[in-house]
C-alpha cells in the first residue's frame, strides 16, 4: 500500500506531527510519497519519494491521500487527484473543518481501520467550468464557483440561463453556484440552504442582491448553467473554491457537473448530520 501526504502548512509543529505520522505508516509497511513543495517548506529529507501533479500520483499507484490542514487543503488536493478516484483522508488541523473528518488524535486511533479499508466513502460532486479561450488552467471546484465584481463599488449584472432557458438577471455583488458540499461554505454565509451531500443538485445564491425578492434557488445538477456578465469595468472576478482569476466581461461561462467525483473517507460512526450538529452546535443550548 502507498499513501500520499499533503499539507500547506510550514510550521515546526506540523513538521514534528507529520514526521511522527510518517513513521507510524512506515511501521505498518505503508510506503509514502510527499508533495514536493511540502518537502521544501518543511525541510523534509530529500530521500522521500515525491509527487507534484496528477500524473505522478497515477504513476506511483497511490492508494490513499492524507490531507493535513483545513478544508481549503482538501479543496486544493483536487488539483492532484482530479478523476483518479483516490480516497482522501482529511485530517483537520485548521478551525471548523466540514470536509476534514478526523482530528490529529483520531487519525492515529483510526489508522488501522483506515488502512484496512474499514471506513465509509462519501462521494462528492464537482463543478466544471466550460469557457473556451479563457486561460483557466484547472476548471473544477468541489465547493463552489462564484462571480463577483472587480475594482468597482458598483453592482455587477449576471444574466443566467438553465439549459439555454432564461432564468433571471441578478443585480448585486455577484453570484454563487454551489455543490451540496459547498452549501456549508460561502453559500451558507450568504443565506443559502444546507444540502446533504447525496443530493444531485446545485444551489444558485445571489451575493447581496439589489432586488430583495431574489432568493437562493436549488436546481438539478444535470442542467447547464450559462452566465453572461456586465460590469462598469471590463473584468470580473471568477473564483473556483480558493483559486481566483480575472475574466473579461465578454467571456460567457457555462457551469455543469463534472464527469467525476471525489471520494472522502468518513469515520463509520459520524454521519453528515452528526457533523452539522458538531460544527454548528445544533442541539446545544448556549443561553446559559
Amino acid at each position: 500500500m502507498k499513501a500520499a501526504i499533503y499539507s500547506q502548512k510550514r510550521d515546526l509543529d506540523t513538521f514534528l506531527y507529520l514526521s511522527k505520522f510518517i513513521s507510524e505508516l512506515t511501521k505498518k509497511n505503508v510506503a509514502v510519497t510527499l508533495h514536493d513543495v511540502m518537502v521544501e517548506n518543511l525541510n523534509f529529507s530529500r530521500d522521500f519519494q515525491t509527487y507534484s501533479n496528477k500524473k505522478n500520483l497515477s504513476d506511483q499507484d497511490v492508494d490513499l491521500f492524507f490531507s493535513f490542514g483545513g478544508d481549503g487543503t482538501i479543496l486544493n488536493a483536487l488539483i492532484f487527484i482530479e478523476d483518479l478516484e483516490i480516497p482522501i483522508v482529511g485530517v483537520n488541523t485548521g478551525r471548523l473543518g466540514f470536509l476534514s473528518s478526523f482530528t490529529k488524535e483520531e487519525v492515529f486511533n483510526e489508522l488501522d481501520s483506515i488502512l484496512a479499508q474499514k471506513y465509509v466513502i462519501s462521494r462528492r460532486s464537482v463543478i466544471e467550468i466550460v469557457a473556451p479561450n479563457s486561460g483557466i488552467f484547472f476548471p473544477y471546484a468541489i465547493n463552489d464557483i462564484s462571480i463577483s465584481r472587480k475594482e468597482t463599488t458598483a453592482m455587477i449584472t449576471v444574466e443566467s440561463y438553465l439549459n439555454d432557458e432564461f432564468l433571471n438577471v441578478f443585480w448585486g455583488d455577484g453570484l454563487i453556484i454551489s455543490t451540496p458540499t459547498g452549501s456549508t461554505a460561502y453559500n451558507l454565509s450568504c443565506g443559502g440552504p444546507i444540502i446533504s451531500p447525496e443530493n444531485n443538485v446545485f444551489v444558485i445564491t445571489p451575493i447581496a442582491p439589489h432586488n430583495l425578492n431574489v432568493r437562493p434557488l436549488v436546481v438539478n445538477d444535470n442542467v447547464e448553467i450559462k452566465l453572461k456578465i456586465e460590469s462598469r469595468v471590463p473584468q470580473y472576478t471568477l473564483s473556483m473554491d480558493s483559486r481566483l482569476c480575472h475574466m473579461s466581461t465578454n467571456i460567457e461561462i457555462i457551469l455543469r457537473k463534472a464527469r467525476f467525483q471525489i471520494a472522502l473517507v468518513q469515520p463509520n460512526n459520524i454521519s453528515f448530520y452528526e457533523t452539522i450538529r458538531q460544527k454548528l452546535l445544533w442541539g446545544n443550548d448556549k443561553r446559559n
